[in-house]
């Protein structure tokens, strides 16, 4: 149709405006970098009885440091309109009449946009999150272009920033571009913590944000850590604790000692920083030194216990040292955090979606239609471990880093001797219920009735007999009060004639010493003086000891009742003390002792004090690595199985590829090199291609690199993928560069005998590379 552009993609919007409108509505929704770029244009036909068109795209990599650079990107689209005609007649003429061009600012906030009118003017202003217009100055523009390479760099090749009908520039294009980069990084560089950082890191800081990692990203990626090392020197004298960047770029460029001096000036100076600690500790790491690092790892947590990154390096620490239970425990404190999605805008339904395929693309190389999902085995299409993302992702990373190590099995010991189990915790609650159950039945004597010898067994000093009285331990005293006192009378007189009688057998004529006497005999004592004078005044003598006689048992009784009150206070107190019912005395000795060692074996059998609560996350990731687990176990028996039998393993494009995420996800390179090999044999999958080319460069087999390679770089073109570095493809060509130089990358390519189309395609990789003087481009 001549109303579309030719090689870009574009959504045809129901109503006018529509788009921008979306995008107005987004803003106040985004929390770090923001949504890609917007370009909005209206179309006119030169025919004014048809009516004009709206529609839109996103793009990214564009020069976004002047409104003059945005103007001439919506120029340049004014050639791009699709001239296609009839056989017989000539269509109907379509051009450009404005445009609109949205670049989010993500130090300030605002949206900053460009509005051309073709022909006419140039107008160019911010919009905040209220709608409200201000001034485009020279600061936000500078800040809107930083924040426009940061996306470009950082979402390249995010699978969560993937977007239908997205094109992607290269932002980078010559060496002045990388100067103007660099420049602009370096008067930014102090506001970076405003930007947001990985998902892995709650607080962002000088050194741990969006601007740094693309940085780093940036001279890694292309194995140009010079360019960081001579970035970080002239920031290293304002901030040191720049020094943790520059550090790792003197690493990367094998000048250690100066990275260690370096180290060594900072700490002194900033001693509480945990970036530092962590370069030196993964140095330390890879010098066989894990005593050491294990000590810098623990004093980073101390600095930052809120860092989820700083508990995952002393989990690995513990990992390398062979200390799993101590890496379980570590892993289990890591503090987690919700993950936040990329920011994107939601738009409305697009009337009609314009997604143009380029006339040099050869099609068969990307056929990606004999792979479908539902052909796939329902059980591998619901394993969540897929699903995780932030710090989850890498918490499970480090569990299935463990399992590898030690096995499943020697896991779950581990797990059971440092957390406590369900069955440990179900066995802990019967045996304190039995116990409860236990010392309720003992304690039932106590509010029984004790009843006293019977009438033939206690007789008073004059020969008669003693009633029988029940005294009780419940709340009765005011009501039984005369009871208890006479039967503790008849308790004091019956112990007073006992002991009177043991004096008289040893010792008729001795007196009792006051050591002797007690409290209780002194009642005994006036009974005898009373019953001497008995012959002068019997009945006197007897009516004064029976008023004595009830005085001392008052007294007795209050005093019985006062001691019970305090034994049973006493007890009381003791059993909330231990937070344990406490266990009335046994009828025999040897009971008690039984019971008192069964109470101790119970509590030495189901001790918990050495041992901790495994977090609910961590919990769910144990049975997500189970099902992984059992995944794999099953697909390995069955290849077994079918290898024995001398049988083929069929299984689908869509499968293989699942087998393979899966395998890595565990650690397992060789079993996952095998099903992405499968895989793409079966169906085009962009995802295991890009898998296959890692492995292949890092195994230098360069032949299979390159014919991958060339698959994913037709696959990018089509979908209008056509920046070239920092992508997945351009740091794995690097990598085959500096290990067997560029002349031998070039020969291999021309040996795999491409198209031209494709040839000029892989070329302006290589051609890159000699451009920006990777390692390994000049042999």
């Amino acid at each position: 149709m001549g109303d579309n552009l030719r090689d870009i993609p574009e959504f045809i919007e129901r109503e006018m405006g529509e788009s921008l409108q979306a995008r107005l509505d987004a803003l106040g929704t985004f929390k770090e970098l923001g949504a890609p770029d917007l370009c909005h244009i209206i179309k006119v036909n030169v025919k004014p009885a048809i009516k004009e068109t709206s529609s839109y795209h996103y793009v990214s990599g564009i020069d976004a440091s002047s409104s003059a650079s945005l103007a001439a990107y919506l120029n340049s689209l004014t050639y791009a309109i699709d001239e296609s005609h009839a056989w017989f007649s000539k269509g109907a003429q379509w051009r450009i009449r404005s445009g609109v061009y949205c670049c989010y600012n993500a130090f300030s906030r605002v949206d900053v946009r460009v509005e051309v009118k073709i022909p006419g003017g140039v107008e160019s202003y911010a919009i905040n999150v209220r709608g409200e217009r201000q001034e485009a100055t020279a600061a936000i523009w500078q800040e809107t272009y930083m924040t426009a390479m940061l996306r470009s760099i950082l979402y390249s090749d995010d699978a969560n920033y993937r977007i239908p009908g997205f094109r992607k520039l290269d932002p980078i294009p010559d060496v002045s571009a990388q100067k103007r980069f660099f420049e602009a990084a370096e008067q930014l560089f102090f506001k970076g913590s405003l930007l947001g950082s990985n998902p892995e890191i709650q607080l962002p800081t000088i050194v741990n944000n969006h601007l740094t990692a693309a940085i780093m990203k940036y001279c890694q990626e292309s194995f140009r850590f010079d360019l960081a090392v001579q970035f970080f020197e002239r920031l290293l004298r304002l901030e040191p604790e720049v020094a943790s960047l520059l550090a790792q770029s003197y690493i990367g460029t094998d000048e250690e000692l100066k990275a260690i001096n370096v180290l060594y000036d900072a700490l002194k100076q900033m001693p509480q920083s945990y970036a530092l600690l962590h370069v030196q500790a993964d140095f330390l790491r890879g010098k066989g030194k894990l005593e050491m690092a294990l000590r810098l790892a623990k004093q980073a947590v101390n600095l930052a216990p809120s860092e989820f990154i700083t508990w995952a390096k002393l989990t690995e620490v513990y990992i390398d040292l062979g200390d799993y239970e101590s890496a379980l425990l570590t892993l289990n404190s890591c503090p987690m955090f919700t993950f936040s999605e990329r920011d994107l805008q939601r738009m409305p339904k697009a009337a009609k979606a314009h997604l143009p395929i380029r006339s040099d693309i050869d099609l068969s190389l990307i056929d990606d239609e004999t792979g479908r999902e539902h052909e796939a085995d329902p059980a591998l299409l619901r394993l969540p471990a897929p699903s995780l993302r932030g710090t989850f992702s890498s918490a499970y990373n480090l569990l299935t880093r463990l399992v590898s190590k030690i096995g499943w099995d020697e896991l779950l010991r581990c797990r059971s001797l440092v957390f406590v189990m369900e069955e440990e915790y179900r066995m802990q609650k019967e045996a304190e219920e039995t116990m409860r159950k236990g010392s309720h039945v003992k304690v039932m004597p106590h509010h029984d009735e004790i009843e006293v010898p019977s009438r033939d067994q206690l007789l008073s000093p004059n020969g008669t007999p003693i009633p029988i009285i029940k005294i009780s331990t419940e709340s009765e005293r005011e009501r039984e009060q005369e009871e208890a006192e006479e039967e503790a009378r008849a308790q004091a007189v019956e112990a007073a004639l006992e002991k009177a009688k043991e004096e008289s057998a040893t010792d008729d004529n001795a007196e009792p010493s006051m050591e002797d006497i007690k409290l209780d005999d002194l009642s005994i004592h006036s009974d005898k003086d009373q019953d001497a004078e008995k012959d002068q005044d019997e009945a006197e003598a007897e009516t004064e000891t029976e008023t004595e006689d009830k005085e001392a048992g008052e007294e007795r009784t209050e005093e019985v009742e006062e001691e019970k009150e305090v034994v049973v206070d006493q007890s009381a107190i003791k059993s909330k003390q231990i937070e344990k019912p406490s266990i009335a005395a046994a009828s025999s000795s040897d009971d008690e002792d039984n019971n008192n060692e069964e109470e101790e074996e119970i509590e030495l059998s189901f001790s918990f004090s050495n041992k901790r609560l495994c977090d609910r996350w961590l919990d769910n990731l144990f049975m997500v690595l189970y099902e992984d687990l059992r995944q794999y176990t099953i697909w390995r028996a069955e290849v077994q199985h079918f290898r024995a039998v001398n049988a083929p393993y069929r299984k689908s494009g869509t499968d293989w590829e699942i087998y393979g995420d899966l395998a890595t996800r565990l650690h397992h390179r060789e079993e996952a090199k095998d099903a992405y090999q499968r895989c793409a044999e079966q169906k085009f999958s962009a995802k295991a291609l890009l898998r296959l080319l890692e492995i292949y460069s890092d195994e230098s087999n360069l032949h299979r690199a390159m014919e991958v390679a060339i698959k994913l770089c037709v696959y990018q073109e089509r979908w209008y993928h056509e920046t070239i570095f920092p992508t997945a493809i351009a740091h794995n060509l690097n990598k085959l560069i500096q290990a067997e130089g560029l002349a031998k990358v070039q020969n291999t390519l021309i040996a795999l005998n491409a198209s031209p189309a494709v040839f000029k395609l892989m070329t302006r990789y290589l051609n890159r590379a000699k451009t920006f003087d990777v390692p390994g481009s000049g042999r």
